[in-house]
């Protein structure tokens, strides 16, 4: 009996993901083109691995074990990945990385320029996607890494599969709009005014919960929008306020939204999110490895650019 390895990968995906459709989405390859695979792997081991007779297409038993052995040959693969690199002392190959639209900008392509002066054979592969997809992704092992964020006052819940890298805190801040006669000076001047809120599922949503819910306001959530430029648009435009971090406002014009000097906001935290080693040797990926130090290093470089753009914004 031989079997194609290649074909063990397709169903492998097929299992993780629980579909044709999602395995052939991760895999950059058609529906049809994932059913003749795993029809040519029925052919070759003799026996039925999907079960095709409901409307949702499942494994067979003797797929289920199947495709057991296929996720140990990938875990093996992974292995003898690294043990090569030892010989070679050579960092190579793609790393897909999830991460949002502030983070690419202003943390990944710093990045990814201290990548290819280093290990120009790395290849960093750039995906938009952003809270549960992107973990989801990871623990399917469609990305590599993920950038993550969270309000600094929110407990971690622990994941035991997944390992955090600390990357940066991002002070937030309260902007108002320029236009406005009376510009908030304290959370006391929060209450009544319109807002321009973040998803209460998102970093900067629930900072404004928290912060509510401290000094014991109601805010009055006038616009929810989920993107930095068009609640920023917003607020220059004088349809409220709205709690952002520092590096959103990196590449806004000076005077285009008035940044108050409201303290105690808060902070988002920024991690760099990869999956637990499962392999004999328990380190962590090399090509990874670096990818994290690469973000680090590029978030000590945004320290710098957040603290000039402070002085610069001082009367």
């Amino acid at each position: 009996m031989d079997i194609d390895p290649r074909r063990l990968r397709v169903l492998h995906e097929v299992a993780r993901r629980g579909g044709v459709m999602r395995a052939a989405e991760a895999l950059h390859l058609t529906a049809s083109a994932v059913s003749q695979q795993l029809m040519m792997l029925e052919r070759e081991v003799g026996l039925a691995l999907i079960d095709r007779s409901q409307r949702r297409v499942s494994l067979t038993p003797a797929g289920r074990v199947l495709a057991g052995y296929a996720e140990r040959i990938e875990e093996e693969l992974a292995e003898a990945r690294r043990e090569l690199i030892r010989f070679t002392e050579r960092l190579a190959g793609p790393v897909a990385i999830a991460a949002f639209p502030t983070v690419i900008r202003h943390l990944l392509v710093p990045a990814l320029g201290i990548l290819a002066d280093r290990h120009p054979q790395i290849e960093p592969r750039i995906h938009e996607l952003y809270g549960p997809s992107a973990l989801q992704e990871l623990r399917l092992g469609g990305i590599d890494l993920a950038v993550t964020e969270q309000d600094a006052d929110k407990i971690v819940a622990v994941q035991p599969s997944i390992v955090s890298h600390p990357l940066h805190v991002d002070e937030y801040r309260i902007v108002a709009p320029p236009g406005w006669t009376e510009i908030p000076r304290g959370v006391a001047d929060l209450g009544g005014v319109p807002w321009v809120a973040g998803p209460p599922d998102q970093a900067c949503g629930h900072a404004l919960e928290r912060l509510a819910a401290l000094h014991g306001f109601i805010p009055r959530r006038v616009h929810v929008i989920e993107e930095f430029p068009p609640t920023l648009a917003l607020v220059a435009a004088g349809h409220g306020v709205a709690i952002v971090p520092s590096m959103a406002l990196l590449e806004v014009p000076a005077g285009e939204v008035v940044v108050t000097d409201i303290p105690n906001v808060g902070a988002r935290r920024l991690d760099a999110v990869t999956r637990l080693s499962r392999t004999r040797s328990g380190e962590p990926d090399p090509v990874q490895a670096v990818v994290v130090a690469a973000l680090r290093e590029a978030a000590d470089g945004l320290v710098t650019r957040l603290g000039e753009r402070r002085e610069t914004r001082r009367p």
